[in-house]
């Protein structure tokens, strides 16, 4: 038996265990969780500190290696996220709908858990808490293969929660950790379906796509975030620019920060005047011609650079004629994550959330609220950018399925 095989195997038999946990021994066992890492971050960032120190010398990029830091206020941020969703209504049990039919049976749809869930995913040990909380709060058991630049955040962060949840009598193979960091064991993890109901893929686009191209196991599509923002020609000036600043500049290394600006021809040069103004080149440019005449490029843009997700501070912009001609470029290069125009035009405000292909689109207001705990619903998995199943932040919710429940009197048919 492989190792992967053996991690599902316990994760398989643990998981009927938390799928009949109540919601009071649920949040009791994940608020603990917080409260012990509040009480004491030390020995958690003690553990990051040896990521990061690795990562320096194995020269990571400076946008992945902020991603990876952890200091007390995040920390703090963990675990608040936890405590939210602790008090959060527990999915498991919801009756979905419910009716009866002609012949007299009743058919109800209820929410149950999803059973086994499996994580895949980068640089960002705060992952780790998030998605064994919501899997864990969902009533399924979870499997983390995190990344091995944040190996002992990782392993730290699984070994508290397995202490935690053990010492509550609830089985610690309800949350494991994948301690092979080797390609070969992602790919196992990645056909592992007769343990895995789902996989979820959490990171850059080329994660994401290994993952979807290899995986037999049920995928959800997370992360990668090709943002935009529109500066309409009815748009307050001073408004853009500290939407584009704040979701450009705020944290750059986020799938929700932008990585192109839109600005309609007739406001340009205005517009371009005040973002220099604000930026003064802290910000590098890689524009169309248009953008060229109004501000200083990088280098002029073509289509590989709208494409780009670049996580650091730089950013490519267009300069276009129209609404209809943003919405056109979005939908080309964006990857339906999140998108905002900044208008004082309820049309075209209508016609952009209307016509805009992502997960979340917004109207005057930063792309960055593009996150489960700012749109209330605690911890996150991550952002999905599909359709199925599942669509923007995934909470609580999202980690469970249904089955239909058929109560009858001795119907049979004829």
């Amino acid at each position: 038996m492989s190792y992967i095989d053996e991690l599902g195997k316990k994760a398989k038999a643990a998981a009927p265990f938390l799928a009949g946990c109540d919601d009071k021994t649920k949040s009791l066992a994940m608020g603990e969780v917080a409260r012990r890492l509040n009480e004491d971050p030390k020995p958690l960032i003690e553990a990051n500190m040896i990521d990061v120190e690795n990562a320096k010398k194995n020269g990571m990029a400076e946008a992945m290696i902020d991603r990876l830091t952890l200091n007390n206020e995040r920390v703090a941020a963990m675990a608040e996220g936890v405590m939210q969703v602790c008090g959060l209504p527990d999915p498991v049990g919801e009756i979905i709908s419910q009716k009866t039919l002609p012949n007299g049976l009743t058919v109800t749809q209820k929410r149950v858990p999803m059973g086994v869930i499996g994580i895949i995913y980068e640089s960002r040990p705060n992952v780790t808490l998030d998605a064994a909380a919501l899997c864990f709060k969902a009533g399924s058991a979870v499997i983390l293969r995190g990344g091995s630049d944040a190996f002992n955040s990782n392993k730290y962060l699984v070994d508290l929660m397995r202490r935690t949840i053990a010492d509550l009598h609830i089985p610690e193979d309800c949350i494991q950790l994948v301690e092979d960091t080797s390609r070969e064991t992602a790919n196992a993890m990645m056909r592992a379906d007769k343990y895995l109901d789902l996989l979820i893929p959490r990171g850059g686009g080329g994660l994401i796509r290994t993952v979807v191209e290899n995986a037999t196991v049920p995928v959800i599509h997370t992360g990668e975030g090709n943002c935009h923002v529109f500066v309409d020609e009815s748009a307050d000036l001073d408004m853009a620019v500290n939407i584009v600043d704040n979701a450009k500049t705020q944290r750059p290394s986020v799938c929700n920060a932008i990585e192109n600006i839109l600005v309609h021809e007739k406001i340009a040069p205005a517009f371009f005047k005040r973002l220099d103004e604000r930026w003064n080149g802290r910000v590098a440019i890689v524009g169309d011609k248009i953008t060229a005449e109004s501000i200083k490029v990088e280098k002029l843009a073509d289509d590989s650079d709208y494409a780009t997700e670049f996580l650091a501070l730089r950013l490519s912009s267009k300069v276009v004629k129209s609404v209809d001609e943003a919405i056109e470029h979005i939908n080309k290069f964006g990857t339906k994550h999140s998108e905002c125009i900044v208008t004082n035009s309820s049309e075209n405000a209508a016609r952009f959330q209307e016509l805009v292909d992502a997960a979340a689109v917004y109207v005057n207001a930063s792309t960055r609220f593009t996150d489960g705990f700012e749109f209330g619903l605690g911890a996150e998995i991550g952002i999905s950018t599909q359709k199925l199943h599942a669509r923007g932040p995934m909470g609580l919710k999202e980690m469970t399925t249904y089955k239909y429940l058929i109560d009858g009197n001795g119907q049979i048919r004829g």
